[in-house]
């Protein structure tokens, strides 16, 4: 029961949110936390009861011979607690930068109903599980696209579809595929399919067509352009679409897939490791390189998760336990890095008006706070120690050498000097410029900080991103959690 708690506790307030006047501010915010923060405290019992070896499944009934089926797995685990711990401070954050807006109620509705279907994902233990709350994903942050009802909003809602849609037409293609050649598919340790047999070319096509599919929200080159174009959405939906939900959601889809159905030395027998590595370091390489180029705040924010998310790719497809370790890590650490650059890239926009980075001059003087959070998790992408973008990147470099890649090595410092060269120009025009905007000033201090509903997530989550590096081995930081995951999964 506690997993169908897990999705009620966002799925019931959702529903209840949408029927909610606009100017019953205190219900809604009350409806939106008590979900959150009872959701947290649930996924605080699974991880207590997963530690003392218990796991919770629960198998329902849906079509003849395909039940759905909710399972805790260390992977799971791993999805489910950074969902739940953003969510709620992404709920604090978008109540305080939607205070003033319309449509609030149709907003925290969509958005409890996404973070439901991203839940969905993380807890599926088998194949059409996952693709059934993979699309209702999709359905659910439409809306959220599109919230703002401009006509740039509603390009960027066509181009969401028009890609999301059509990866979820592969990615169906491909289930129904291998289910027809190997009946219902469960996510197992290792992997469900057992041995290639004679039917290694439709294996083989229909690992092309899943992986396209969850290819198209996790970014990878040439699927990547909805990305950049969703950034006209409010700053908490930018968030939850780099940080938890939509990119997550689809590396998460790969991970699965190369893990738990197909396996890695299937991949790799079936020579699908490689083409998948390789795609992942042009993605890589490709998004470090558009940011450079982009002024706009958070379209450089934007092409760094298209590299960034990457980076978990390439390390599931490099053979070794090693790099699998960088890779998960990375899952977690990445969202966390992430959600506080766009809280921060908000808070600026709202408080200061700043959108660009040619705008950027002396605001660290302005907003010390913010900018101290942005600049901890900006350290942590380009992955200067101790953040926690340092651990992931280490043992993804590990991994590599440990596997005999060299090219995948080269990649991850050729992507490094181009995180510096996006990310450093931004740092030191903040703290070290004079200002330049005509930003209002607190005539006792000359700062400018933002209302504590978006101020303190920003400062938690950088703080996170500091902690998750220099307690990194302790026994509950993110790295602890994703060694638990890969002694699961085996070599």
């Amino acid at each position: 029961m506690i997993l169908l708690a897990l999705l009620a506790t966002s799925l019931i307030p959702g529903i209840a949110i949408f029927f909610v006047p606009e100017e019953r501010h205190r219900l809604r915010t009350w409806l939106n936390m008590t979900g959150a923060v009872l959701k947290v405290g649930l996924v605080g019992v699974l991880l207590w009861d997963y530690s003392r070896g218990d796991a919770a499944e629960i198998t329902i009934a849906f079509l003849p011979d395909l039940p759905i089926v909710l399972r805790v797995d260390g992977l799971a685990l791993l999805f489910v607690t950074l969902s739940a711990f953003l969510w709620l401070l992404t709920t604090v954050y978008a109540i305080g930068y939607l205070e003033d807006s319309p449509h609030r109620s149709r907003f925290f509705g969509f958005f409890s109903l996404c973070v439901t279907a991203t839940v969905g994902i993380a807890l599926s233990g088998n194949l059409i599980t996952f693709f059934l709350f993979y699309e209702a994903l999709t359905l659910t942050t439409y809306p959220l696209v599109v919230h703002r009802g401009t006509e740039a909003a509603l390009r960027a809602g066509r181009v969401y579809l028009m890609y999301t849609l059509g990866g979820g037409t592969a990615l169906l293609a491909g289930v129904v595929w291998l289910e027809t050649l190997r009946g219902p598919v469960d996510f197992v340790r290792g992997g469900s399919l057992g041995p290639i047999g004679a039917d290694e070319a439709a294996l083989s096509a229909a690992f092309v067509l899943i992986v396209s599919g969850l290819a198209v929200k996790a970014a990878i080159v040439p699927l990547h352009g909805w990305l950049p174009q969703a950034m006209v959405a409010p700053a908490p939906v930018s968030a939850l679409l780099h940080a938890v939900a939509v990119v997550k959601a689809g590396a998460f889809g790969i991970i699965r897939i190369v893990e738990d159905v197909y396996g890695r030395p299937m991949v790799d027998e079936l020579g699908l490791l490689t083409p998948l590595a390789v795609a992942a370091g042009i993605t890589i390489i490709y998004g470090s390189l558009r940011a450079i180029a982009q002024d706009d705040l958070k379209r450089r924010l934007a092409f760094s998760t298209v590299s960034q998310v990457s980076y978990i790719v390439l390390g599931i497809a490099i053979i070794g336990p090693v790099s699998s370790v960088g890779a998960l890590v990375h899952l977690i650490n990445q969202g966390i890095m992430k959600i506080t650059l766009f809280f921060a890239a908000g808070v600026l926009a709202e408080t200061l008006g700043i959108h660009k980075v040619s705008e950027m001059a002396g605001v660290g003087r302005r907003a010390p706070l913010t900018m101290t959070a942005f600049t901890i998790a900006a350290l942590g992408m380009i992955g200067v120690p101790p953040t926690a973008g340092f651990i992931s990147k280490w043992y993804l470099g590990l991994g590599a050498t440990s596997a005999g890649a060299d090219w995948a090595l080269a990649i991850l410092v050729t992507s490094g000097v181009l995180n510096a060269i996006y990310f450093l120009p931004i740092i030191y025009a903040a703290w070290f410029q004079p200002a330049t905007g005509p930003w209002p000033v607190d005539r006792r201090h000359g700062r400018v900080e933002a209302m504590p509903a978006l101020l303190v997530p920003t400062l938690i989550t950088g703080a996170v991103a500091l902690a998750a590096g220099l307690l990194a081995g302790t026994d509950f930081s993110p790295l602890s959690l994703a060694q638990d995951v890969q002694g699961d999964v085996g070599p």
